[in-house]
């Protein structure tokens, strides 16, 4: 390949705007009243959907403290490390990437400060995949929709998954209520978000995500929603995959 082709193709997969735009807020990561706060919010329970996939996958004791003990957990695109400590609270061995040096220098000193052992990188999932590496848990939440090309992205992260292991991604379903809730009430009504932060162009549909999944090799797709509670101001998982959503898909085993 060269130097151009590998140029095309990294940008396939990096909108380097949208890391500067990360790295702008990464002082914000920890704060869960800051710029970050939703991501705050919604952690419960993309972190509960993870668990309840891996503990099924694998099959672990739903009620232990660390379900993932022994597997080894890749975090891809992990900022601050909103995902990657809890993973690793989870007994996971967790390797964690961004391509943001400042997202990673924060995230290395909390982990540090809480005394965690993840191996942070500023890294592209294809580096990873260039160096042959496998994971028994690939996460990759809320990343898709700020990449240039999904399916290339999906390809690489699916690449990833070690055989028999399970793959989680969270993105943003492309309908108008998700332009009217996630853009126009969180970016200029309510100020959750910064404004900009999404493209609504960029959001995808669970069908093309599993699309996406099934072409790189993955199955047993399944989906979930994540709906807001404006009375409680409480995130839940719901079957309604209309705005934010997770999927889970496996690698097969080899025979």
């Amino acid at each position: 390949m060269t130097a151009t082709q590998q140029s095309d193709a990294s940008e396939r997969t990096l909108d380097t705007g949208e890391v500067e735009r990360f790295s702008r807020l990464a002082s914000e990561w920890w704060n869960p009243q800051g710029k970050f706060r939703p991501l705050h919010q919604i952690g419960p329970p993309r972190l509960s959907f993870i668990r309840d996939a891996a503990v099924e996958r694998f099959g672990r004791d739903p009620k232990a403290l660390r379900p993932l003990s022994g597997l080894t957990a890749v975090d891809i695109g992990c900022g601050g490390g909103l995902v990657s400590e809890p993973l690793a609270r989870m007994g996971a061995t967790v390797a964690a990437i961004d391509p943001s040096e400042k997202n990673i220098a924060i995230a290395t000193a909390h982990a540090e400060g809480q005394g965690l052992t993840i191996g942070y990188r500023a890294a592209r999932v294809e580096d990873l995949v260039a160096e042959r590496r496998s994971f028994d848990v690939v996460a990759c939440l809320e990343v898709v929709e700020h990449v240039p090309d999904p399916a290339k992205f999906i390809a690489e992260c699916a690449a990833l998954v070690a055989p028999g292991g399970l793959a989680v991604f969270s993105t943003l379903n492309r309908t108008f209520k998700a332009w009217a809730l996630a853009i126009v009430g969180a970016e200029y009504v309510l100020g959750w978000l910064p404004r900009g932060t999404h493209r609504w162009d960029r959001f995808i549909t669970p069908e093309e995500l599993a699309g996406y999944a099934k072409a790189a090799g993955l199955d047993d797709i399944r989906f979930e929603g994540i709906t807001y509670n404006p009375l409680q101001d409480v995130w839940s998982r719901n079957p309604d995959t209309d705005v934010n959503y997770l999927m889970s898909a496996r690698r097969p085993s080899v025979a």
